[in-house]
């Protein structure tokens, strides 16, 4: 299964669609209140903006780990930690930014094929508080890492919205732009 076209475009695209939108928020609001976003939470019971960005860049970088069979990198840890304490320290946007792109590096630099692994090769998924997922790989691709990943993205993007940062479907998309005739975009 060739999970190296599907997967690594997709991270990678929206990463540094997260990013933009981080870009956008600075370029929106004061210093201070744009640093501040990373607090922010869509409900008591979820964690901030710092954490969901850090969470997104896990789902990747769990992803190639676990199809490959192999250990977690100290650097997953890490970011696990940093994202379960962000509500006490969430860092800044410059940090936010460098894991982005830390973890844009790491995908970029897999082979073509580094993510082609037998589609029923067989993945027990641990969650943290000990519940055990068995998985195919493809299962794990399809039901577990890209939900999660997008379910951190768009909680990103919705915290943004909410406060006020002018996004759109536009922005959600931008890496759609290539695909566009020019001859239909609307006019005015």
């Amino acid at each position: 299964m060739q999970l190296t076209t599907l997967l690594i475009p997709t991270y990678t695209q929206m990463l540094k669609t997260l990013s933009g939108w981080l870009k956008k928020a600075q370029d929106q609001l004061p210093e201070v209140e744009a640093q501040a976003l990373l607090s922010v939470r869509l409900a008591p019971d979820m964690f901030p903006l710092s954490t969901q960005i850090r969470f997104a860049c896990v789902q990747a970088r769990e992803a190639m780990c676990r199809l490959r069979g192999e250990a977690f990198p100290d650097a997953i840890n890490e970011l696990l930690d940093e994202g379960r304490q962000a509500g006490e320290r969430p860092g800044s946007l410059a940090d936010a930014y460098a894991r982005i792109d830390e973890t844009v590096v790491l995908l970029d630099g897999l082979t073509a094929d580094a993510l082609d692994v037998n589609a029923d090769k067989p993945i027990a998924h641990e969650l943290a508080n000990g519940m055990i997922f068995d998985l195919t790989a493809e299962q794990y691709a399809r039901d577990w890492t890209l939900a999660q990943f997008y379910f951190h993205v768009m909680t990103a993007y919705s915290i943004l919205r909410k406060e006020g940062i002018e996004l759109g479907k536009a922005d959600y998309v931008a890496h759609m732009l290539p695909y566009l005739r020019p001859e239909t975009i609307p006019k005015g």
